[in-house]
């Protein structure tokens, strides 16, 4: 109790001078003017990363490798003639493990991984052992030995790791981020977030095909219904915890002066996606008769050693707008993603929100605490995915390279992030059984210090 007391008040009454110091490191100068890139996975979201490399002067793309050559891989052809003209990019399309063959070239610093869950480890793990850092696209682990996998050969090659979780530059997260560094919330006590994403039509591919896990090709190969369905029908817990999670994990510092302890979870009955079946193909549809594992939501509460407590939710299988239902609150006040407002004592009325505002208000919370980053760099994410997010986390990644410096998102981030999936499984399974979260740092979370979002730069 004593340990975790001096933590706590030591994060505390050092939030106005160390948090907000930006480490002498963090702005080295550039040691490599120019990172040579491989793709692994180049379908929906890995074409978005390839627009994204090819728009960059410091990025050279030198391979991409994809089994899809009917679709996938002439629209990423398509992509690099526009921005290369006649220079060839190597393919590397024979077959799941042809990227193996991507990884054996030794004119290739880094690889971004962009394909279905299930390969990410293994095309992570090959990439540290072939010397080629990863920067690794987020989803729940299948089980925890992966994530200490990816943790052991990190160790062990020394060669980093990379987290593509978007949402922890998204703009009003960075600004509240901004706001928790600055104290106006006071001592954070709970946060929330979650992953609230109606994905019907996107794992039936407009309600009438569940591909099972089979090979698709043509139009409908870019759909993830092919492979994330399959995750529905065979589990039960939280499938995707980063979006939720990860941005709240920066705010308290977890793995950098706080962990993740313990965690239960509980998921409600299953059926919405038989529904959506019903309702678009028939009773009599063959894929009416199949048994969805996955609750319409899944409920996750997560207990840290500093004693915050953290709410996450996925709902994906129900009618219902896109949400991550962000909650941050602390001893002075909160703000909420839903409705974005927020309540700060001594500032706000009485018992009544003030709208949160927008960035480009500066008299607003959010034009206010609008983070340096976005203030600094929102002209060259304009046009990025995801409102511009892609454009940071890929910028961060880069620049890290570049400048040889500490990943802001790192494998400890990942490893314990992804273990999420495993252990709301295992608990939801066990009837809401307490879960211990394993400590990926081993100790070391004691003394590392917060990175994400510190520099100038990135």
């Amino acid at each position: 109790m004593r340990r975790r007391e001096f933590l706590r008040n030591t994060a505390a009454a050092g939030i106005g001078f160390s948090l907000l110091q930006t480490p002498a490191k963090l702005l080295a100068a550039e040691k490599k003017a120019k990172v040579r890139l491989g793709l692994i996975g180049v379908g929906a979201r890995g074409l978005g990363h390839l627009e994204l490399c090819l728009r960059r002067s410091d990025v050279e793309v030198i391979a991409i490798a994809d089994p899809d050559t009917a679709y996938t891989l002439p629209k990423a052809r398509n992509l690099i003639s526009k921005a290369y003209g006649a220079k060839k990019v190597a393919e590397y399309s024979n077959g799941p493990e042809d990227f193996h063959n991507l990884l054996k070239r030794d004119d290739i610093d880094a690889v971004i991984i962009a394909t279905p869950w299930e390969w990410h480890t293994i095309q992570a793990v090959a990439a540290m052992k072939a010397g080629k850092t990863p920067a690794v696209e987020v989803c729940g682990a299948s089980d925890i030995q992966e994530c200490w996998e990816l943790v052991n050969t990190s160790e062990a090659t020394g060669v980093p790791v990379f987290g593509l979780e978007n949402v922890c530059y998204r703009r009003d997260v960075m600004a509240v981020l901004n706001m928790v560094r600055q104290g106006l919330f006071g001592e954070l006590i709970h946060l929330q977030g979650g992953y609230q994403h109606d994905l019907r039509e996107v794992k039936f591919n407009n309600g009438k095909q569940y591909y099972g896990g089979g090979v698709e090709f043509g139009e409908k190969a870019l759909s993830e219904a092919k492979w994330r369905t399959n995750h529905s029908v065979h589990r039960n817990g939280d499938l995707y915890p980063t979006h939720g999670l990860g941005p709240v994990a920066n705010m308290i510092n977890i793995n950098r002066g706080n962990r993740l302890l313990t965690l239960t979870s509980m998921a409600t009955k299953s059926r919405g996606l038989h529904k959506y079946v019903v309702d678009h193909g028939g009773a009599d549809h063959p894929n009416a008769k199949v048994e969805f594992r996955l609750g319409d939501i899944v409920t996750t509460l997560i207990k840290t050693n500093n004693g915050e407590t953290i709410m996450l939710s996925h709902d994906t299988n129900a009618p219902r707008p896109y949400s991550l239902n962000f909650r941050v609150q602390g001893t002075n006040g909160l703000w909420m993603d839903d409705v974005q407002s927020v309540y700060v004592e001594g500032k706000s009325k009485p018992h009544t929100w003030e709208k949160a505002g927008d960035p480009a208000d500066a008299a607003s919370y959010m034009g206010k605490y609008d983070h340096p980053l976005w203030k600094k760099y929102a002209g060259d994410a304009a046009g990025a995915g995801h409102g511009g997010m892609d454009w940071f986390v890929l910028n961060s990644f880069i620049e890290s390279i570049k400048r040889g410096t500490p990943y802001a998102l790192d494998v400890y981030d990942l490893a314990t992030w992804y273990a999420i999936t495993p252990l709301s499984e295992q608990s939801v399974a066990e009837g809401g059984a307490l879960q211990y979260i394993p400590d990926f740092t081993r100790g070391k979370w004691i003394d590392r210090k917060p990175v994400f979002a510190l520099g100038g730069e990135y």
